[in-house]
């Protein structure tokens, strides 16, 4: 598949994970950040449309025509009708556009294992990196999760939004207390502290308000810690 066939797929379904696009997002570096940039602005389209239909909506509209006179009114069932309407546009559009964050994971190894399989996929393209991260790039980045750092915990080589199982998260590679580390942050909730380790890689994932943070390493590296430091400089919104 070219480059410009790979856009224009890209553009028309930015989580198309057919095997032709996946081999060719993971062609080129400048390819996976085209689709990670893109799956993430779908996201934000998502969240845009994502609407909450009032359970009152036609008692509101029928109380606030009833004291109108009858020329301004087209009756009871005109209301009904507009009020059905919308509300089936809303759902459409919800339907068409889920986002949100997921509900309580009652698999958190699902998700350490498509941490473990993201890190290694993007070793060939992130190893060697080193754009000199700042905090304000950082925290541009968190801002669909509603959340921001207070301060760096360490050098950052890299960071960016990825595709993340049926999600997106953010992605960050940088120097903790305990080296070189990847870090995730996913907008799926789960349940207290866990330790996974495969691939010749471990990982320590928690919960952090609405979302999960996970922390990937070599064997032997003490990730808790660090871990636990990235969850007390994130700043979260009310």
């Amino acid at each position: 598949m070219d480059d410009l066939e790979f856009r224009r797929r890209l553009l028309a379904d930015p989580n198309d994970a057919s095997p032709e696009m996946i081999e060719s997002r993971n062609a080129s570096l400048a390819n996976r950040k085209l689709a990670d940039e893109l799956q993430m602005l779908d996201s934000k389209l998502e969240q845009a449309m994502k609407v909450d239909v009032p359970d009152d909506l036609v008692d509101r509209i029928l109380f606030n025509q009833s004291g109108q006179p009858e020329k301004n009114r087209f009756g009871t069932k005109g209301w009904v009708a507009l009020a059905a309407s919308v509300a089936f546009v809303v759902g459409i559009s919800i339907g068409q556009f889920r986002l949100g964050l997921s509900p309580v994971s009652e698999h958190p190894v699902g998700i350490a294992q498509i941490a473990l399989d993201h890190v290694q996929a993007e070793a060939p393209f992130i190893d060697g990196i080193d754009e000199g991260v700042t905090l304000s790039q950082v925290n541009a980045k968190l801002i669909p999760f509603g959340s921001k750092l207070a301060q760096l915990p360490g050098h950052v080589y890299y960071v960016n939004h990825c595709g993340f199982g049926n999600s997106n998260a953010l992605h960050m590679v940088m120097e903790s207390s305990a080296g070189k580390v990847t870090i995730f942050v996913v907008p799926e909730t789960t349940q207290g502290i866990n330790q996974f380790s495969g691939d010749n890689m471990q990982g320590v994932l928690l919960p952090v308000r609405d979302a999960s943070l996970i922390v990937v390493g070599e064997p032997g590296q003490n990730l808790a810690p660090v871990a636990k430091e990235l969850k007390a400089e994130l700043n979260w919104e009310i």
